[in-house]
């Protein structure tokens, strides 16, 4: 698919792992063909990146210093930039979605949390490790599949089948 730029936001709960590794990620891998986004639901929005998301980041070679925690709202608003494709991280967030403007492709990938209530100290690392891994994989296959599709609705089906791996 010929495009120049193709617009992705990647949305968790609280934006402060998942959806920032999948910005950072994409970010990276294909900044000529995709711009990346990521946001979580208001009100509960973290008030920093996770320390070891931005670790997982930092070690795989991505940028990490200008992700920021922001909520879905800077994108639903007037002048905010339209998205092709909306890619929700859990299915809890993915129900409770916007109208996203410009009707985007959209697509659950779930992907665990980093949760501290059951991993503590080097498992939140190797969980978050784990995760990125997971992320990156699927962005790859988006990247490969996106350069052989002819339009963004070819794209689709192929979109949501990246969250069965």
């Amino acid at each position: 698919m010929q495009q120049s730029e193709m617009k992705v936001l990647f949305v968790s709960v609280e934006n402060a792992s998942r959806s920032l590794m999948a910005e950072a990620c994409l970010r990276h891998l294909a900044p000529q063909r995709f711009k990346a986004y990521s946001c979580g639901i208001p009100g509960q929005i973290a008030q920093q990146p996770d320390t070891w998301a931005k670790l997982a980041i930092s070690t795989a070679g991505f940028g990490a210093q200008d992700l920021r925690c922001k909520p879905w709202t800077d994108f639903t608003r007037s002048g905010a930039p339209r998205m092709a494709i909306v890619i929700a991280l859990d299915a809890a967030t993915s129900r409770e979605h916007p109208s996203w403007p410009g009707q985007p492709e959209t697509a659950t990938w779930t992907m665990p949390s980093l949760n501290r209530s059951t991993l503590s100290g080097q498992a939140l690392g190797i969980a978050a490790i784990h995760n990125l891994h997971a992320i990156r994989r699927r962005i790859d296959l988006l990247i490969s599949l996106s350069a052989r599709a002819k339009s963004i609705t070819d794209l689709r089906h192929d979109l949501r089948d990246l969250a069965h791996l």
